[in-house]
């Protein structure tokens, strides 16, 4: 039976029901407001305790794309949007390492947040941190060095190495600093870059990033570049700004607005971060080689646009069963990296009369299909499918690997 309401004419017909549908509407609106704290309590809660599902999609969906692209059959035969921009501008390619630094940081802040909660020590959370970034960095060196392991000119930088020290970094600026401190350790790392940057500019014949490298990592650089890293010293300082925007979206994810709310100041900030870094394309390039403070903003805004879309489709609406296996991927991210370096290395030995079994497969069978570019596409592709089936094992067995 619906609630007798002051709105109903017979109701108001006489002064004793005016005075009653007086009192019941009140009642009705304490009793709304009842529902309401309760629904906003019990969403608090559910963000708390649930694993955010939406962050594993786009998780899944970066790791599969960075698989894709580092893996072509014949790296003479890739379609322009699967390489990265040469030097200025940027690519779909450029997209993927940035948007898994913004990721790291939506999960710091959910796992950090809740121990602290929980009356963890700081330190000991910082000893955790140090750990796990030395681990990544280990790893990352291995890749580097695996099959051959000449570490008179191993590679120092590379993916694993800038994500465990901007890991590391972010996470003493988060369990130590506020909401101020982000921000102000944000703008921090930006100035700091563009102060190092600008008076040399960011030619790639020469700039300041290129000289640094050039005196600490002589020898020990991407044997493509050999002057200058990619994943070089100058340029990790605005990608920790990558991983600080990346806090910043976990801090709103955990606050105690509505789901609709946080969804539509997702959608707002990323298409401002977009505006930026684009608007701002003419005085500081967007460059992923050097990282500059217009992609990382252009990056965390198409980061944060793609997580809006995947949040409200799977985290709000609830639309989960089309985003399993990029869950299945997001789970195990890392694992899958690894193995796909691995893959790809132990793949491109010349084990067979001089060829590999790369060469083999790539020639005889996707060759066999398609045409060159098109069988180089497909040929990442399996490296997708089949690092996917390692991962649906990994998920179906519960093997969920945390370094």
């Amino acid at each position: 039976m619906p609630w007798p309401t002051t709105r109903n004419p017979y109701f108001n017909k006489f002064p004793t029901g005016q005075v009653l549908g007086r009192a019941v509407e009140t009642n009705e609106s304490v009793w709304r407001a009842s529902v309401e704290l309760k629904a906003a309590v019990y969403s608090s809660e559910l963000m708390a305790t649930q694993r955010l599902v939406s962050l594993d999609v786009f998780r899944g969906l970066t790791m599969a794309s960075m698989i894709m692209v580092n893996n072509p059959g014949s790296w003479e035969d890739v379609f322009a949007p699967l390489r990265h921009a040469k030097w200025h501008g940027w690519t779909f390619t450029d997209i993927i390492f940035p948007s898994f630094l913004w990721i790291v940081g939506v999960a710091m802040t959910f796992s950090f947040a809740k121990r602290v909660e929980r009356g963890d020590d700081k330190r000991r959370l910082m000893l955790h941190a140090l750990r796990r970034a030395a681990i990544i960095f280990g790893i990352g060196l291995f890749l580097n060095a695996f099959p051959y392991f000449r570490l008179a000119t191993l590679r120092i930088p590379g993916v694993l190495q800038r994500i465990a020290i901007c890991y590391l970094i972010a996470a003493v600026i988060f369990l130590y600093t506020g909401l101020r401190g982000r921000v102000i350790a944000l703008a921090s790392v930006f100035v700091l870059y563009t102060l190092l940057m600008q008076p040399g500019g960011f030619e790639q014949a020469d700039n300041f990033a290129k000289q640094v490298d050039t005196i600490f990592l002589t020898g020990h650089m991407w044997s493509e570049t050999k002057t200058w890293d990619p994943e070089g010293i100058v340029s990790t300082l605005p990608s920790i700004g990558t991983v600080l925007f990346g806090i910043l979206v976990g801090m709103l994810l955990r606050s105690g607005m509505g789901a609709a709310e946080k969804t539509a100041w997702m959608f707002f900030s990323g298409n401002v971060l977009l505006f930026l870094g684009l608007a701002f394309h003419a005085v500081q390039p967007i460059n992923k080689n050097l990282w500059t403070v217009t992609f990382s903003v252009l990056m965390a805004g198409i980061s944060l646009l793609v997580f809006a879309c995947c949040y409200w489709l799977v985290d709000v609406q609830g639309w989960k069963r089309w985003s399993k296996p990029l869950v299945v991927y997001g789970m195990n991210a890392i694992t899958v990296y690894i193995l796909s370096g691995i893959l790809g290395d132990s793949l491109s030995l010349n084990l067979f009369g001089g060829r590999s079994l790369h060469d083999i497969l790539y020639q005889n069978v996707f060759l066999a299909v398609a045409s060159p570019i098109n069988a180089s596409l497909l040929y990442a592709l399996a490296n997708v499918a089949v690092l996917y089936v390692v991962a649906w094992v990994m998920y179906r067995r519960g093997w969920f690997v945390r370094f």
